[in-house]
């Protein structure tokens, strides 16, 4: 009887050895998405149709200030296809494409900055960023975007001044090439989205000389799923 009760505790052990212990789990990773590099194409206006009219008019203007300092203005609008002579998103077939126009203008220099600047000697841009980008991610950008390449000559010295990413979904124009960007001087920047405007919102962003500068302009509201109501 002795020996069968010392035997049971160690058919037990043996059984409970036996069995292998279930893996750990593996923990995902996450993975960062990298900035990609988008290809720019110049600014055609005469593809553009109607612009929509907001609260604001056909066009919505900011003042574009870092500090107590303004640094230079935008102006916005955006545009239906060429072929439509009135743009009311509501009446648009689905499929439009509208298009989101950007004219950001350099305040002039202090004439102190003016006649501290070299007359003579290789263009070099400034150490720090020059950039226009969006603070928030461009709902329903189709990958078209770019910028006036006649107006990146004048205020850049070069039409391929400009480099466009994406990076979390948000656009960005920098300025990579060039003398940098003359004070007074304009340049124009499109963008492409299967969205209309939801209103005027502070999503975009100006970097220059160390400045930066919010800007209001015309932004899509989030993408909503298929089936939902479009916006008026």
């Amino acid at each position: 009887m002795k020996k069968l009760l010392l035997i049971a505790p160690l058919a037990l052990a043996a059984c409970s050895q036996s069995e292998p212990e279930p893996p750990p789990t593996p923990t995902p990773t996450p993975t960062v998405a990298q900035p990609r590099a988008l290809a720019p194409a110049d600014l055609d206006l005469s593809t553009l149709g109607a612009k929509i009219v907001g609260p604001q008019g056909p066009e919505v203007e900011t003042v574009l200030s870092a500090g107590n300092r303004e640094i230079g203005k935008m102006t916005s609008f955006v545009a239906c296809p060429e072929e439509a002579e009135v743009c009311v998103p509501g009446d648009m077939p689905e499929g439009t494409i509208y298009t989101y126009v950007h004219r950001v203008t350099l305040a002039d220099a202090p004439a102190e900055e003016q006649e501290a600047q070299p007359t003579e000697g290789p263009e070099v841009i400034e150490s720090a960023p020059t950039l226009f980008r969006m603070t928030q991610e461009a709902q329903g950008f189709n990958r078209a975007v770019g910028y006036s390449n006649a107006q990146a000559l004048e205020a850049l010295g070069s039409e391929d001044a400009i480099s466009i990413t994406s990076d979390g979904g948000q656009l960005i124009w920098r300025v990579t090439e060039g003398g940098g960007w003359k004070p007074g001087s304009t340049i124009t920047f499109w963008w492409q989205s299967t969205l209309p405007p939801a209103g005027p919102a502070d999503a975009y962003l100006l970097e220059v000389n160390g400045n930066q500068a919010v800007a209001k302009g015309p932004f899509p509201a989030e993408e909503k799923p298929a089936g939902a109501p479009r916006p008026n």
